[in-house]
């Protein structure tokens, strides 16, 4: 029958005859495809099948790019963030040391800006190579979008005594260098 819909085609003029050959051939290989591949599976349920994999795959990469969407986003949140609370940081006559990946690195600021640092008034975040200076207040902006960012933020503490402290008298000074 197929035979005959296609002599019908052809003398409608709807088809030709190199047309006719490449839809025999397409058969052909389809069957021989599906005898090398599957034995007695049809190659209608291994399209189906290939074609689930294929969706399952697709899905999976579109979650890993949306992740990564989200991080960009995140990261360019945290930019704007810190560049829109930073602080200047012109000419620092003051050392202030902190610890970074195990190493002690030192950066200078002033003196008032020592001991805001000190008394949790102000937070050191690093930002790309650098390090910024940010108020308190936003420290935990930033802590929402990136706890690595943060990098010295103390905070302040009611100064609670022993009775019996016989060190009582003498006050440490924030200033202390180590």
């Amino acid at each position: 029958m197929a035979n005959s819909l296609q002599q019908q085609l052809m003398k409608a003029g709807l088809a030709d005859k190199k047309a006719a050959r490449r839809a025999k051939q397409q058969k052909r290989e389809d069957v021989n495809r599906a005898r090398r591949e599957g034995g007695d599976e049809d190659a209608a349920e291994r399209a189906r099948r290939q074609r689930q994999e294929q969706a399952e795959r697709d899905r999976q990469l579109e979650v890993q790019r949306q992740a990564e969407r989200e991080e960009k986003e995140k990261q360019a949140q945290l930019r704007q963030l810190i560049e829109a609370h930073r602080l200047p940081r012109e000419q620092g006559e003051v050392g202030f040391r902190f610890v970074q990946e195990r190493k002690v690195k030192t950066i200078y600021v002033t003196a008032a800006q020592q001991a805001q640092l000190a008394n949790g008034r102000l937070a050191l975040v690093a930002q790309g190579e650098g390090y910024e200076l940010v108020p308190a207040e936003v420290v935990d902006k930033i802590r929402e979008r990136d706890e690595g960012v943060v990098l010295v933020c103390n905070t302040p503490s009611a100064k609670k005594q022993d009775e019996d402290d016989p060190y009582a008298g003498y006050e440490v000074p924030d200033d202390l260098m180590w």
